[in-house]
Protein backbone atom coordinates (compact mmCIF):
# COMPACT_ATOMS: atom_id res chain seq x y z
CA UNK A 1 0.00 0.00 0.00
CA UNK A 2 1.26 3.16 -0.77
CA UNK A 3 2.09 6.04 1.33
CA UNK A 4 -1.47 8.15 2.43
CA UNK A 5 -0.53 11.87 1.90
CA UNK A 6 -3.65 14.32 2.57
CA UNK A 7 -4.14 17.69 0.61
CA UNK A 8 -5.44 20.27 3.40
CA UNK A 9 -6.46 23.58 1.73
CA UNK A 10 -9.22 26.59 3.44
CA UNK A 11 -11.96 28.96 2.05
CA UNK A 12 -13.28 31.95 3.69
CA UNK A 13 -10.25 33.84 5.36
CA UNK A 14 -10.82 36.99 4.13
CA UNK A 15 -14.73 37.46 4.30
CA UNK A 16 -16.61 39.60 6.81
CA UNK A 17 -18.85 37.13 7.60
CA UNK A 18 -19.40 33.55 8.40
CA UNK A 19 -17.76 30.98 9.38
CA UNK A 20 -13.98 29.59 7.69
CA UNK A 21 -14.05 26.13 6.33
CA UNK A 22 -10.74 23.76 5.70
CA UNK A 23 -11.28 20.13 4.30
CA UNK A 24 -8.46 17.64 4.09
CA UNK A 25 -8.31 14.77 1.07
CA UNK A 26 -6.09 11.77 0.60
CA UNK A 27 -6.29 10.90 -3.43
CA UNK A 28 -4.76 8.04 -5.10
CA UNK A 29 -2.11 8.27 -6.75
CA UNK A 30 -2.26 9.14 -9.67
CA UNK A 31 -5.50 10.74 -8.98
CA UNK A 32 -8.63 9.17 -11.02
CA UNK A 33 -10.27 12.61 -10.71
CA UNK A 34 -9.60 15.13 -13.96
CA UNK A 35 -9.63 18.57 -13.73
CA UNK A 36 -8.57 19.54 -10.48
CA UNK A 37 -7.39 22.98 -10.27
CA UNK A 38 -7.42 25.87 -7.51
CA UNK A 39 -10.79 26.23 -6.41
CA UNK A 40 -10.65 30.01 -7.31
CA UNK A 41 -10.17 29.21 -10.81
CA UNK A 42 -13.29 27.39 -11.71
CA UNK A 43 -16.85 28.20 -11.87
CA UNK A 44 -19.48 27.57 -9.15
CA UNK A 45 -20.89 24.92 -11.79
CA UNK A 46 -17.74 22.65 -11.92
CA UNK A 47 -16.43 23.16 -9.14
CA UNK A 48 -19.98 21.52 -7.66
CA UNK A 49 -19.57 18.97 -10.11
CA UNK A 50 -15.90 18.36 -9.23
CA UNK A 51 -16.79 18.17 -5.38
CA UNK A 52 -19.38 15.27 -6.43
CA UNK A 53 -16.62 13.21 -8.23
CA UNK A 54 -14.31 14.12 -5.08
CA UNK A 55 -16.36 12.59 -2.10
CA UNK A 56 -17.62 9.57 -4.62
CA UNK A 57 -13.68 8.67 -5.36
CA UNK A 58 -11.43 10.20 -2.86
CA UNK A 59 -9.60 7.55 -0.60
CA UNK A 60 -10.63 9.78 2.19
CA UNK A 61 -11.99 13.29 2.59
CA UNK A 62 -13.68 15.36 5.60
CA UNK A 63 -14.68 18.71 5.97
CA UNK A 64 -14.66 21.22 9.10
CA UNK A 65 -15.03 24.53 10.00
CA UNK A 66 -14.23 27.65 12.76
CA UNK A 67 -16.96 29.41 13.52
CA UNK A 68 -17.57 33.37 13.87
CA UNK A 69 -17.15 33.15 17.24
CA UNK A 70 -14.01 31.07 17.59
CA UNK A 71 -12.43 33.38 14.27
CA UNK A 72 -13.28 36.93 16.87
CA UNK A 73 -11.44 34.89 19.99
CA UNK A 74 -8.49 33.63 18.41
CA UNK A 75 -8.07 35.10 15.23
CA UNK A 76 -8.30 34.52 11.17
CA UNK A 77 -5.61 32.63 11.24
CA UNK A 78 -5.62 29.95 14.05
CA UNK A 79 -9.45 29.52 13.32
CA UNK A 80 -7.82 28.43 9.89
CA UNK A 81 -5.53 26.36 11.23
CA UNK A 82 -8.54 24.76 13.97
CA UNK A 83 -10.63 23.95 10.73
CA UNK A 84 -7.82 22.32 8.82
CA UNK A 85 -6.24 20.65 12.05
CA UNK A 86 -10.17 19.05 12.83
CA UNK A 87 -10.50 18.28 8.95
CA UNK A 88 -7.34 16.01 9.11
CA UNK A 89 -8.48 14.25 12.13
CA UNK A 90 -11.71 14.03 11.14
CA UNK A 91 -9.97 11.26 8.31
CA UNK A 92 -10.15 7.38 8.34
CA UNK A 93 -7.94 6.36 7.64
CA UNK A 94 -5.45 8.82 9.01
CA UNK A 95 -2.87 10.21 6.34
CA UNK A 96 0.75 9.59 6.73
CA UNK A 97 1.76 13.36 6.12
CA UNK A 98 -0.32 16.39 4.82
CA UNK A 99 0.24 19.44 2.52
CA UNK A 100 -1.30 22.37 3.09
CA UNK A 101 -1.75 25.24 0.86
CA UNK A 102 -0.02 28.36 1.62
CA UNK A 103 2.68 29.84 4.21
CA UNK A 104 1.09 27.94 7.76
CA UNK A 105 0.38 24.30 8.66
CA UNK A 106 -1.97 23.27 11.27
CA UNK A 107 -0.24 21.14 14.38
CA UNK A 108 -0.83 17.49 14.11
CA UNK A 109 0.20 14.30 14.72
CA UNK A 110 2.34 13.17 11.41
CA UNK A 111 4.59 16.11 9.48
CA UNK A 112 3.01 18.79 7.79
CA UNK A 113 4.51 20.72 5.35
CA UNK A 114 3.01 24.49 3.41
CA UNK A 115 3.73 24.85 -0.08
CA UNK A 116 2.85 28.04 -1.38
CA UNK A 117 -0.15 27.58 -4.34
CA UNK A 118 -0.26 24.00 -3.18
CA UNK A 119 -4.00 24.54 -4.76
CA UNK A 120 -2.55 24.92 -8.19
CA UNK A 121 0.29 22.24 -7.64
CA UNK A 122 -1.09 19.54 -5.82
CA UNK A 123 -3.86 17.70 -7.16
CA UNK A 124 -5.07 16.83 -3.49
CA UNK A 125 -4.46 20.08 -2.20
CA UNK A 126 -6.84 21.00 -5.47
CA UNK A 127 -9.42 18.63 -4.34
CA UNK A 128 -9.44 20.21 -0.59
CA UNK A 129 -9.76 23.31 -1.78
CA UNK A 130 -12.95 22.72 -3.82
CA UNK A 131 -14.39 20.83 -1.07
CA UNK A 132 -14.11 23.65 1.73
CA UNK A 133 -15.24 26.22 -1.08
CA UNK A 134 -18.42 24.28 -1.86
CA UNK A 135 -19.01 24.00 1.37
CA UNK A 136 -18.31 27.58 2.84
CA UNK A 137 -20.63 28.40 -0.36
CA UNK A 138 -23.25 26.31 0.66
CA UNK A 139 -23.35 28.04 4.65
CA UNK A 140 -23.14 31.51 3.03
CA UNK A 141 -26.74 30.71 1.23
CA UNK A 142 -27.77 29.12 4.28
CA UNK A 143 -26.99 32.46 5.78
CA UNK A 144 -28.73 34.40 2.52
CA UNK A 145 -31.68 32.88 3.44
CA UNK A 146 -31.66 34.22 6.95
CA UNK A 147 -30.70 37.65 6.20
CA UNK A 148 -31.70 38.39 2.35
CA UNK A 149 -30.42 41.82 2.53
CA UNK A 150 -26.70 41.37 3.19
CA UNK A 151 -26.40 39.48 -0.81
CA UNK A 152 -24.59 37.01 0.51
CA UNK A 153 -25.53 34.81 -2.60
CA UNK A 154 -23.84 36.85 -4.79
CA UNK A 155 -20.46 38.21 -2.28
CA UNK A 156 -20.56 35.36 0.15
CA UNK A 157 -19.39 37.69 2.98
CA UNK A 158 -16.59 39.24 1.20
CA UNK A 159 -16.46 43.43 1.59
CA UNK A 160 -17.76 44.61 -1.23
CA UNK A 161 -18.91 47.61 -2.25
CA UNK A 162 -23.14 46.08 -1.62
CA UNK A 163 -22.32 44.42 1.45
CA UNK A 164 -20.12 47.29 3.02
CA UNK A 165 -23.47 49.63 1.61
CA UNK A 166 -25.45 46.83 3.66
CA UNK A 167 -23.29 46.72 6.63
CA UNK A 168 -23.86 50.44 6.98
CA UNK A 169 -27.24 50.66 6.05
CA UNK A 170 -28.31 47.81 8.60
CA UNK A 171 -25.74 46.91 10.79
CA UNK A 172 -24.30 43.46 11.54
CA UNK A 173 -25.40 40.00 11.74
CA UNK A 174 -24.56 37.23 14.26
CA UNK A 175 -22.44 36.08 11.23
CA UNK A 176 -20.16 38.90 11.16
CA UNK A 177 -16.52 38.62 12.48
CA UNK A 178 -16.42 41.71 14.72
CA UNK A 179 -12.32 41.17 15.46
CA UNK A 180 -12.50 42.63 11.26
CA UNK A 181 -11.87 46.10 11.23
CA UNK A 182 -14.78 47.11 8.94
CA UNK A 183 -16.89 45.61 10.94
CA UNK A 184 -16.07 46.71 14.31
CA UNK A 185 -16.01 49.99 12.57
CA UNK A 186 -19.91 50.08 11.86
CA UNK A 187 -20.74 48.65 15.47
CA UNK A 188 -18.54 50.79 16.76
CA UNK A 189 -20.18 53.79 14.39
CA UNK A 190 -17.02 54.96 13.50
CA UNK A 191 -17.45 54.30 9.69
CA UNK A 192 -16.63 57.03 7.30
Amino acid sequence: MSTLICGVDEAGRGPLAGPVFAAAVILDDPPLIKGLADSKKLTAKRRDALAEQIKLHAVAWAVASATVEEIDEINILQASLLAMRRAVLALTPQPASILVDGLHAPKVAMPARAIVQGDSSVPAISAASILAKVARDAVMLELHALYPDYGFDRHKGYGTAVHMAALQRLGATPAHRRSFAPVRAVINGTEK
